[in-house]
């Protein structure tokens, strides 16, 4: 590929970024009022079916908040890097890329979805704000966005392949070490099989899981004194992504232990914890998390698997569905309805629900409780279940906390932490799918020249890294407030939220790079479409996190 002639625009600044990301958040701030009162109900609070009515408008307005959020957090990264001289060529272009088109989307148009996108004069008649914002975005989008740009990060992408990151992503030296640890690893032990082990659509291998275990992956954010590394979550982050990056199965086993351990760590009791934590971070004892049930999807307060005390424990009996990894579990984190007169969240209650692990010959041997699996097009590798308690037993000291009514409450606290890592992996399929769009525009010739000479085949790539910059960034705010003790709901929301749109829209991309061969099912970018389609249903469906993000930001008057 020939050498881009680029001269780097003195508009794409560290101040330059940070007076963008300002005006977008104050474009935000500014149309606020106007929104929230299309929703207010006669004492200023929020009318719920006035908020439904206005879906559209108020979904939007998580979108703009959301990008909001992710420019500040790239021109922070920028600044960052900007006082210790690191922030070079490639990071600038990286940046005026994506405030671009970012910037080009705030003021035509966010895409919520296929179809549905969010237009600023769909949010607010304030011309005024309008025309503040298209003002400040302006410079950042003529300049940032040349197709001088876009070949010459095309051209920086072939120079850094076998690098984790194209972009200096502002890490410490321990936690880049970390990163390039399981970079390592999932380069050689992963990526290699990973296609293999979806089409066959069996059980991640149990070697994979036990050299996991011994690495420390499933024990990363606890305590050492149960058992874990005591690290933070951006460690966390880091190893979800490149584990991902080879596969998402993979990349995913972890989580239900991260699920589990926040669960025992935040709400159990100490003889809980010593009883538990230590095997979960061994992986000697792989946890499930069994929440959802049929029929309810996100509306947790309407469960009905039931939980009644007996002698010598807890019967339970009730359905569950969506159960991830279920059958070679060992554990269950199990919410149930113990008190059998409520009808709201308030009668929940969780479990550590123990049962036998699955064997060759039957998926679930627990006295109690019954199974089958569901057909997935991708997320393979630990398998999805139905499952049925017919006075399924748990033990008496099994019910979390050793309180009732509380299950909710403890799960909430889940939130944060399953959505920061599920950002993590998006962001990790969303690189695999540019690493696999990379190397075919390299190895493919048309006419003559590898494919990736060509503008609109450099151009895909040249987003994508981009957009993974950016989401990168937010996710890893997510993860520094977290370990900082801050509430970070909101920003790991966000970070999920556009996160699993740029997983998928890299995925897209990567397959129409690979033309006709990309929908051949022998090429790994096929089950790479079909892993990044569920980041935007699990942990929150696209539509009930920019509901959550929205109702959040306009809650208060």
């Amino acid at each position: 590929m020939a050498a881009a002639a680029i001269e780097l625009e003195a508009g794409v600044t560290a101040h330059a970024l940070a007076d963008a990301a300002a005006a977008a958040r104050a474009f935000v701030s500014r149309i606020r009022p106007g929104v929230r009162a299309r929703i207010a109900d006669a004492q200023g609070g929020i009318d719920r079916r006035k908020a439904d009515a206005e879906q559209h408008r108020v979904h939007g307005y998580g979108w703009y908040a959301s990008y909001a959020e992710l420019l500040t957090e790239v021109a922070g990264w920028a600044a960052r890097l900007n006082a210790e001289d690191r922030y070079g060529e490639i990071e600038q272009l990286l940046a005026g890329l994506l405030f671009a088109e970012y910037g080009a989307q705030l003021t035509g148009g966010v895409p919520m979805n296929q179809g549905e996108v969010i237009r600023p004069r769909e949010l607010t008649d304030d011309e005024g704000a309008i025309r503040a914002l298209a003002g400040a975005l302006e410079p950042l989008i003529r300049v940032g966005g040349t197709q001088a740009a876009k070949m010459r990060i095309a051209e920086a992408l072939i120079e850094a392949r076998g690098r984790a990151t194209l972009e200096d992503a502002g890490l410490d030296e321990l936690t880049v070490m970390i990163r390039d640890q399981f970079h390592a690893y999932a380069t050689e032990k992963v990526a290699p099989h990973a296609h293999a082990w979806h089409l066959a659509d069996e059980l991640i291998p149990l070697e994979i899981v036990e050299e996991l275990g011994g690495l420390g992956v499933f024990g990363m954010t606890l305590p050492e004194a149960y058992g874990g590394l005591g690290m933070g979550k951006t460690a966390m982050c880091v190893v979800s992504e490149e584990l991902s990056r080879g596969w998402i199965g993979v990349g995913s086993l972890a989580t239900r232990s991260e699920i589990a351990g926040e669960l025992i760590l935040g709400g159990g009791t100490e003889a809980q914890k010593q009883a538990w934590l230590p095997g979960i971070a061994s992986a000697k004892v792989l946890p499930t998390a069994v929440f959802t049930e049929p029929n309810t999807g996100s509306d947790l307060g309407a469960l009905r698997t039931r939980a009644v005390r007996q002698e010598g424990g807890w019967s339970i009996t009730g359905n569950k569905t969506w159960i991830t990894h279920a059958a070679r579990a060992d554990v269950m984190m199990l919410l149930a309805r113990t008190e059998a007169d409520s009808t709201d969240h308030r009668g929940l209650s969780m479990f550590i629900a123990a049962k036998p692990r699955g064997t060759a010959d039957e998926d679930f041997p627990a006295e109690g409780m019954t199974g089958g699996e569901i057909d997935v097009i991708g997320y393979r590798g630990m398998k999805e279940y139905e499952l049925g308690f017919d006075g399924f037993r748990v033990a008496p000291d099994n019910l979390l906390g050793g309180e009732t009514g509380q299950g909710f409450r403890q799960l909430m606290t889940t939130f944060e932490s399953a959505r920061i890592q599920t950002a993590a992996r998006a962001v990790g399929v969303g690189q695999a799918a540019l690493d696999a769009g990379l190397q075919y525009a390299i190895d493919r010739k048309q006419f003559g020249r590898p494919i990736i000479e060509f503008p609109r085949i450099a151009n895909k790539l040249a987003i994508m890294a981009a957009e993974l910059m950016g989401v990168r960034q937010l996710t890893y705010f997510a993860a520094r407030r977290k370990d900082e003790g801050e509430r970070c709901d909101l920003e790991a929301g966000m970070a999920k939220l556009i996160a699993a749109r740029v997983a998928w829209s890299a995925a897209d991309n990567a397959l129409q790079i690979h033309g006709g061969n990309g929908f051949a099912m022998e090429y790994p970018v096929s089950r790479l479409l079909a892993d990044a389609r569920i980041l935007n249903i699990f942990e929150g469906a696209g539509e009930i996190q920019a509901q959550v993000i929205a109702r959040r930001l306009l809650d208060k008057a």
